[in-house]
């Protein structure tokens, strides 16, 4: 808005400021909601939104009247100015800040609507999921139930019925996952801008399940009707081997016999057309040998299903039968041969059956060794066991053929003579029969024992390579079963780990929540450790048996030991993430007070956790919050109050009320404090611990005045309050004394629950105070009135003559108790005047007074009422008292009452006696009776006050620190600190911290100095004034208030003049009845006043020297 527009209508400036804020505030709001997502499917997340949104919601329409405030406001301005272009602006931004409003609030009633949406379609799709999951845990335990079924008929067929039985239950809960399934996809299309992650991977898991499931049915249906097959076919494969074994059984039988006719030999042809027939039988016995295996192993599983009964004995039978059967004819097709082959040629023959026998054996020995190595896998190695097994079925095949070879060589080598030897072997001729016939001797011999030992060798390579496989197959079974346990364990949790919400989506207040969740989940994946070591020894101890893993399993054993340790990163970064936002943002935080202050102000955190505040458009920076700062201005329009105590007291009173204080009772303190375990007064509490309990003191408030108490606002000014007067320095810490101290003065509760309450603190466990304990007590408690630059009216910050004054009160004993402490405390001591005169000037407040003032003619009186003790009717406001206004006719040192209640007739009557007995009273009377208002002390000089001269001290540092040619430092820290380069850089950076520290506490020091000079210099301005009226005298009015003259009392032993008044009870915690003013002789004791003040003074301009001992009297 241009700025000649704001000169010539400065209305426009307030309303530009208030259309600001509220845009800001919209802006801020709109961002907040668009920004907002939650977890689709997780009903407590999305009901806390719809809570949140609600609450928003809420909070705009609270805010409307804002609005109307405002759109009046705007209305009113357009009225009032004739300035087209202000008129123009005026409604351009009323209709934007409408639209805008409208537009907000419908983004939340809309976010509302939708989230209830998805609050209606989750708890559908959870109610299906759970559904889903259940038909799955049926299908689960149905397939996890089935056993081994016996190798029966009747079994197979029972296994095949429950089979498709729970096919056809699939068929049926297909419609429970399809269900599942189309909520999901709804949930997943139409709420794609929140987190569906959660839908997601449940979906894809049921989905991943519910087909391994289908496929587990699938394989064994396939497997049972096979099986079922084999069955049927069992009997009649059993019944036409049995009947081709009796042919082949009398076809053998009809060779043998004709293999042993006598002169067979003498028949080649014969031979040959046995040899033929003999080939052919041997095809047929080879043709049928996986049959009879097969039949073998089939019958084998019918007998185990079949033990114990009637069938399983005849099958054994049959079996054993056809087994026999099965023998006789392989060695009755031996021996045919070995007698057709000793019929022609024999030892050739031999000879060459031998060789052939030798080839086989080292072909089938390379094969063997070709099997190796042990696959890496168990499907792998699940092909070379059964292609050994079909190795070992060859072996045995050939093992009658070999061990009938050798016996035919055995027997052919025994019954030869050397003659037919000879026969036998025509070469070389040269060579004599003798050595031909040894010759063939050895040489079949030596090809007999080379069969042998090479059947025993393969024999022996094959029951090792057999122990390799069963070992390798046990031990990649028990990898396979240990990493499908892990697998899905690791699942499970990354199912919990998917689900998280980003950290910065969660609520400040469930951060704790999530973290203890988090650290549950830790807790559960600790024993996978286990689980994965396990799963790595295993794969060690199959490198140790020579097995070398496949790339399959070396793939799955790298991913479960990636996914762990991501998993275990993952927990571990999701607990610093939840522990660093509970730390910045969490209850424990500072985060919340953030908000606290507004543009251009942002409150920052030094390192000890001190708050203080950024001015980014003037680039400062300050310890005090820009509305505590807004409220110590405002105090100093209670300056021209001219009672000390008044003063103080109306000064803390405001303050109490900004810190919302008069709001808290003392029970509700009491709580707080317990709650927060603050039991041992020694010790320091640091900043957290004072904003926790600053926030639960709050927090309760709140709950009991929601219009009044903002808790951020609040706890970062009574924060700043009590940083204020018990840590001046910063240095993070005050001690539990000192809090409880600085809550309880201002709490709102009777005064002797105070006096009470603060004296149990420092009472030891008997119930008694020393002197040491209460000047603890009293030293915290000067602290408040110190802070206000008021503590020289109470006797300065030195304690001792207070303890002193206590303890010659009782009679100078070691120990006071509780009743003593009271009773002291009730003569109003001047160190603690400002507290009795606080609880009267707070029950004043509401007080109204049917009488009219004198002077400013105010009726009715509201808060304080004076009544002259020597005039009839004569009353007088608080403002006229406390400014020094007197009526024609009335002296300030006339007697007079103070009321901060409404009068009763009983004290009409005694005010008019009163009145009476002073009409026949002198001047001489009230001067021999002076009364005080409160029990003054004394101070003797035992030790250096608080308030001495500091100002040569700061003057001396100042100097050095300029002649160092160091730069002003600012007391808060820094907007843009630096890190040090070198050495000499960090002691450069100390050694200013340390002045900045110092400069600090002396500013604090000279500023409380400045503030009682100031005070001092006006009260003596004052008294000049009266001293040039001849006819002044200083009298007191009725609660015997002192009047300025009156203020200032001599440096040695001369009392201040006050008079005792009589006061009403207050309703909450008024304290005296009386409050006194000291009448005073005439000119003689000003004399002697103006005589000590100009000594101390010697120009009524000079600077004020805090250092002496003249005080206020305090009221």
């Amino acid at each position: 808005m241009p700025s000649s527009l704001l000169l010539e209508v400065p209305a426009l400036a307030d309303f530009n400021r208030a259309w600001t804020e509220l845009t800001d505030w919209l802006s801020l709001l709109d961002r907040v909601i668009k920004s907002q997502r939650v977890m689709v499917g997780d009903l407590e997340d999305i009901n806390e939104m719809i809570i949140k949104q609600k609450a928003t919601l809420q909070d705009l329409e609270q805010r409307r009247p804002q609005l109307e405030e405002l759109i009046t406001a705007a209305q009113n301005l357009k009225n009032k100015t004739s300035n087209q272009e202000a008129r123009t602006i005026i409604t351009d931004r009323i209709e934007r800040i409408q639209s805008q409003w409208d537009e907000v609030q419908e983004h939340l009633q809309n976010r509302r609507q939708q989230l209830n949406e998805m609050l209606k379609d989750s708890t559908q799709w959870l109610e299906a999921k759970e559904e889903a999951e259940q038909v799955l845990g049926q299908a689960r335990a149905k397939l996890e139930s089935w056993k081994e079924a016996p190798y029966t008929m009747d079994a197979i067929q029972k296994k095949i019925t429950e089979t498709k039985q729970l096919a056809k239950d699939l068929r049926q809960w297909q419609i429970n996952v399809d269900v599942a399934n189309d909520l999901a996809l709804k949930l997943l299309r139409d709420y794609s801008a929140d987190d569906t992650r959660k839908v997601h991977m449940i979906t894809e898991n049921i989905n991943a399940s519910w087909a391994s499931i289908h496929k587990r049915v699938s394989e064994r249906e396939a497997a049972l009707e096979e099986t079922h097959r084999l069955l049927q076919q069992f009997p009649l494969d059993l019944e036409r081997f049995l009947a081709w074994l009796t042919e082949a059984e009398t076809t053998a039988n009809v060779l043998q016999d004709a293999t042993h006719k006598e002169r067979l030999l003498e028949d080649s042809k014969g031979v040959r057309e046995l040899m033929k027939q003999w080939q052919d039988l041997q095809g047929e016995i080879e043709a049928h040998t996986d049959i009879y295996h097969n039949l073998d192993e089939n019958g084998q599983k019918v007998l185990r299903s079949l033990e114990g009964s009637d069938d399983a004995a005849l099958l054994q039978r049959r079996l054993d039968n056809m087994n026999f059967k099965w023998s006789e004819l392989r060695k009755k097709s031996l021996n045919i041969r070995s007698h057709l082959e000793a019929s022609s040629d024999q030892w050739k023959r031999l000879h060459l059956s031998l060789q052939e026998l030798l080839v086989w054996l080292q072909l089938k020995d390379d094969e063997l060794s070709q099997q190796a190595p042990i696959g890496g896998d168990f499907p792998a190695v699940q092909k070379q066991n059964d292609i050994h097994r079909a190795f070992k079925r060859e072996l045995k095949t050939k093992e009658p053929v070999i061990m009938s070879t050798l016996e035919t060589v055995r027997i052919f080598l025994t019954e030869q003579p050397l003659e037919g030897l000879e026969k036998l072997y025509q070469e070389p001729r040269e060579l004599p029969p003798e050595e031909r016939a040894q010759n063939v001797t050895r040489l079949l011999r030596k090809q007999a024992e080379e069969v042998n030992t090479e059947w025993e060798k393969l024999n022996l390579h094959s029951a090792d390579w057999q122990r390799k496989i069963d070992e390798g197959l046990e031990r990649l079974q028990e990898l396979q079963e240990a990493t499908d346990e892990l697998d899905l364990k690791l699942r499970q949790a990354e199912v919990i780990k998917g689900s998280w919400q980003p950290v910065g989506d969660l609520l400040i207040d469930s951060l704790q929540d999530h973290l203890e969740k988090v650290k549950a989940l830790r807790g559960e994946i600790t024993p996978l450790k286990e689980n994965v070591s396990y799963v790595n020894d295993l794969a060690r101890q199959l490198t140790t048996l020579g097995i070398q893993l496949s790339p399959y399993n070396l793939n799955i054993l790298e991913d479960l030991n990636t996914r762990w340790k991501l998993l275990q990163v993952a927990v571990e970064d999701r607990i610093r993430q939840l522990h660093e936002a509970h730390r910045d943002f969490g209850p424990a935080s500072q985060h919340f007070l953030s908000t606290s202050v507004q543009g251009p102000w942002e409150r920052a955190i030094s390192p000890n956790k001190v708050p203080y505040y950024i001015n980014h458009e003037t680039q400062t920076t300050c310890w005090d919050h820009p509305k505590m700062t807004e409220l110590y201005q405002s105090l100093a329009d209670l300056n021209n109050v001219r009672f000390s105590a008044y003063r103080t007291a109306m000064k803390l009173r405001r303050l109490q009320k900004a810190l919302c204080l008069d709001l808290l009772s003392l029970s509700a303190a009491c709580e707080a404090l317990d709650q927060h375990n603050l039991k041992q007064n020694d010790q320091p509490m640091d900043i957290l611990q004072v904003i926790n309990c600053l926030t639960t003191i709050y927090d309760r408030l709140e709950q009991e005045h929601n219009n009044l108490v903002n808790v951020p606002l609040c706890v970062d000014m009574c924060l700043n309050w009590l940083l204020n007067v018990y840590d001046t320095g910063r240095t993070g810490r005050i001690r539990v004394l000192s809090f409880k101290t600085g809550i309880i003065s201002l709490c709102k509760a009777h005064l002797e629950d105070k006096y009470r309450y603060l004296f149990k603190q420092v009472a030891s466990s008997t119930g008694f105070c020393d002197q040491r304990r209460l000047g603890l007590l009293l030293h915290d408690s000067i602290q408040i009135p110190r802070q206000l630059g008021e503590v020289a009216s109470f006797g300065g910050s030195n304690i001792e003559p207070s303890v002193r004054s206590c303890f010659q009160f009782a009679n100078n004993k070691p120990e006071i108790e509780a009743a003593l402490f009271l009773d002291w405390m009730r003569l109003e001591p001047q160190s603690m005047v400002w507290l009795p005169v606080l609880h009267r000037v707070a029950a004043a407040e509401t007080a109204k007074h049917q009488a009219k003032c004198n002077i400013c003619k105010e009726c009715p009186i509201i808060g304080f009422r004076y009544r002259s003790l020597k005039h009839f009717n004569y009353d007088i406001c608080q403002s006229c008292f406390f400014s020094g206004r007197v009526a024609k006719g009335h002296k300030m040192h006339y007697p007079m009452v103070e009321y901060c209640t409404p009068t009763t007739s009983g004290e009409d009557v005694r005010d008019f006696a009163k009145v009476l007995k002073n009409k026949f009273r002198t001047k001489r009377y009230f001067a021999k009776h002076p009364r005080m208002g409160y029990l003054p002390v004394q101070t003797v000089l035992e030790g250096d006050n608080m308030e001495t001269n500091l100002q040569a001290e700061y003057d001396r540092l100042k100097q050095q620190h300029e002649h160092k040619g160091l730069s002003p430092l600012p007391s808060p820290p820094e907007m843009m600190p630096t890190s040090p380069q070198s050495p000499r850089d960090a002691e450069l950076i100390a050694e200013a911290k340390l002045l900045r520290q110092h400069k600090g506490r002396l500013e604090a020091r000279m500023q409380i100095l400045e503030d009682h000079n100031k005070q001092l210099e006006s009260q003596l301005h004052r008294l000049r004034q009266l001293l040039e009226q001849p006819q002044a005298e200083a009298k007191v009015n009725g609660t015997t208030v002192s009047s300025p003259s009156t203020s200032l009392q001599r440096s040695d032993s001369s009392q201040p003049m006050l008079l005792r008044v009589v006061g009403s009870q207050t309703s909450e915690s008024m304290g005296e009845e009386d409050l006194l003013s000291p009448p005073q002789d005439t000119s003689t004791g000003l004399e002697e006043v103006m005589e000590q003040l100009n000594n101390s003074f010697p120009s009524s301009r000079g600077r004020n020297t805090p250092g002496k001992p003249m005080r206020e009297d305090t009221m």
